[in-house]
């Protein structure tokens, strides 16, 4: 594994962790409903774009959950640039991570299979 990409793991791990504390204890966007949960980041090697992958729970309305993180894209990086140490503070990308509802409907139909044995 090269410096680079060790920093870069470094960095996802350091975003992950403060987006999903901003987004549990300072996102105050009503829109925004559900257990959110950010499974990865990934950041670009150039430091300005980062993709925030999120799985969103219990959720009132999941486009407008996604709609509203999006919208407050701006307000998330600004808290993140105050305790992530980067000269430049990447823009956020929200995109919908479905791997852990899709591992939930598995599950279930594992469930269902095993029932009917």
């Amino acid at each position: 594994m090269a410096k680079n990409d060790a920093r870069l793991n470094r960095i996802n791990e350091e975003l992950k962790k403060e987006i999903s504390h901003v987004l549990t204890f300072e996102l105050k966007n009503p829109n925004v409903t559900g257990l959110i949960s950010v499974t990865r980041t990934k950041i670009t090697p150039d430091f300005k774009y980062a993709k925030v992958y999120v799985s969103i729970l219990n959720s009132k309305n999941l486009e407008k959950t996604m709609q509203g993180l999006k919208d407050s894209a701006g307000f998330i990086r600004s808290q993140v640039a105050k305790t992530v140490n980067l000269r430049i503070t990447p823009e956020l990308v929200f995109e919908l991570d479905d791997s852990m509802e899709y591992g939930a409907k598995i599950e279930n139909i594992l469930k269902e299979i095993k029932r009917n044995d």
